[in-house]
């Protein structure tokens, strides 16, 4: 199985990375990044400043499938505008190149929060970008919502760090949709998803990617 993987340098995506490139099953791994990544006999990296130049290149030939973990916040980002682009244009757009290929299988990585009717811009965000790549069509797409996300990331978010560690205090004694969801989980089910294509859509919520 050949798969098109966005957001590779990203905490969930550079889990999902690292099991893709471990497992029998993936033949090919194409991830195109801002920055290089190491080399590996099954990875195509494609660099460049710009993910939709990957588009305007055309989209890779032979997907079976897309894992689309593309994700910022508008701190980094610098707005609201940049924050949408990466959030919800540039997997829209990945998502509508490949239904256009007939690549069957989508898995979007959104939040828990998720809600298109939102007053929230991110939870909005997040929302209308699910609801707008189901509206794609593909025959089989697993939506991801994971709450807290446990792991090293490169870049320190002080709010999410001071929620690690109230929830890491609290532990089981909050309920599980509450509690914290290792990166290493998350990107698991991301890559389950994307092996098993069943068909229809499919939510996978924050309670069933609790670590242990």
């Amino acid at each position: 199985m050949n798969l098109l993987l966005l957001g590779a340098t990203g905490l969930v995506g550079k889990n999902v990375l690292a099991q893709a490139l471990a497992d029998s099953t993936v033949t090919s791994v194409v991830a195109p990044t801002r920055r290089a990544l190491a080399s590996h006999p099954k990875l195509r990296n494609p660099v460049s400043d710009s993910l939709t130049s990957v588009l305007s290149d055309g989209f890779p030939d032979g997907i079976d499938g897309v894992i689309c973990a593309l994700g910022t916040t508008i701190a980094k980002a610098g707005s609201k505008e940049a924050f949408r682009e990466v959030d919800y244009q540039l997997p829209l757009s990945f998502a509508k190149s490949a239904r256009d290929r007939n690549v069957g299988t989508f898995v979007l990585v959104t939040a828990s929060t998720a809600n298109a009717s939102s007053s929230i811009f991110y939870s909005k965000t997040k929302g209308e970008v699910e609801r707008d790549i189901e509206r794609v069509g593909f025959p089989s797409l697993t939506i991801v919502r994971p709450g807290l996300i446990e792991g090293e990331r490169e870049e320190s978010r002080l709010l999410e760090s001071v929620g690690l560690r109230l929830m890491s205090l609290l532990g089981p004694v909050v309920p599980k949709k509450m509690r914290i969801n290792p990166a290493p989980v998350i990107a698991e089910a991301c890559l389950s998803a994307f092996r098993d294509g069943k068909p229809g859509v499919h939510y996978c919520l924050a309670e069933s990617m609790v670590g242990a």
